[in-house]
């Protein structure tokens, strides 16, 4: 179906890209460059990451939300994205959606993140309708006061990006590389991490989730499913990505700066 097809029957077209376990790496430039490159809207699902990381917002600083020294003990990939927010870790029990729009796909949306993110908590209402106490709390979705998923935005002059990181299930050994955020939210009241959290698992099936997930899309947009080779997509060198694996070097260096007392260390146990 063509655009102009599209918007005679009164919903946009909409790109839908499913990949599973897929590492969230290549997902992060691929999006960064259909953000830029594409006048296009995606919806990207991706079922899972296969290779355990670490992913930061754009401005996040190591020294002040990682664990370093267990981070390069046990060589966890450290991701800075294109993208603002917090900083989560991911594996196998992550499910991430990405909603990429042109401002005019959805008229009713304004370029700014409470704007775009009242919009997706109605979308996501339709997903969790009748399944927990699903609501938006500050820039979180959550069940009751326990946090499922985590968004970021970026916005451009005509487009926006909104992806969440869905907690299906998570590893409590893995919450040991995060450091307790300095800046947190309200209703958090300064709980660890495991109090914190809560997964999907507990709610719906993991394949419901997906197939809920793109029906509610679907009210919104009319979907056309593509098939991408992901590497032939995001290996060329014509395109130069925010997006970046730290280095260890990089790491290394935060650490040693933290240990000098330039930023204070929250806790050195291992």
């Amino acid at each position: 179906m063509t655009i102009p097809q599209a918007r005679q029957l009164g919903r946009p077209l909409m790109n839908l890209v499913k990949f599973k376990g897929t590492p969230i790496l290549q997902q992060l430039r691929l999006e960064e460059r259909l953000l830029r490159n594409s006048s296009d809207n995606w919806c990207i699902i991706n079922d899972g990451t296969n290779i355990p990381a670490i992913v930061m917002g754009l401005s996040g600083k190591p020294s002040e939300l990682l664990e370093i020294r267990s981070v390069l003990r046990d060589q966890i990939p450290v991701v800075r994205r294109f993208t603002g927010g917090g900083t989560v870790i991911v594996d196998h029990g992550t499910i991430f959606v990405t909603l990429i729009c042109n401002r005019e796909a959805v008229p009713t949306v304004q370029p700014y993140p409470r704007s775009i993110m009242q919009w997706s908590s109605l979308l996501y209402n339709e997903v969790f309708q009748g399944i927990g106490d699903f609501k938006l709390r500050e820039n979180d979705y959550v069940f009751g006061n326990h946090k499922f998923g985590g968004n970021a935005q970026s916005i451009t002059k005509d487009r926006w990006i909104h992806h969440t990181s869905f907690l299906w299930e998570y590893e409590a050994r893995n919450m040991a590389y995060l450091k307790l955020p300095t800046r947190a939210p309200e209703y958090r009241l300064v709980r660890n991490h495991m109090d914190f959290l809560c997964g999907m698992k507990d709610y719906l099936p993991r394949s419901a989730f997906i197939s809920k997930t793109v029906e509610a899309i679907e009210n919104h947009f009319l979907t056309k499913p593509v098939i991408m080779d992901i590497d032939a997509v995001t290996s060329g060198t014509d395109y130069v990505h925010t997006t970046k694996l730290l280095s260890e070097q990089e790491l290394e260096e935060a650490y040693a700066r933290e240990l000098s007392g330039e930023i204070p260390v929250s806790n050195l146990m291992i």
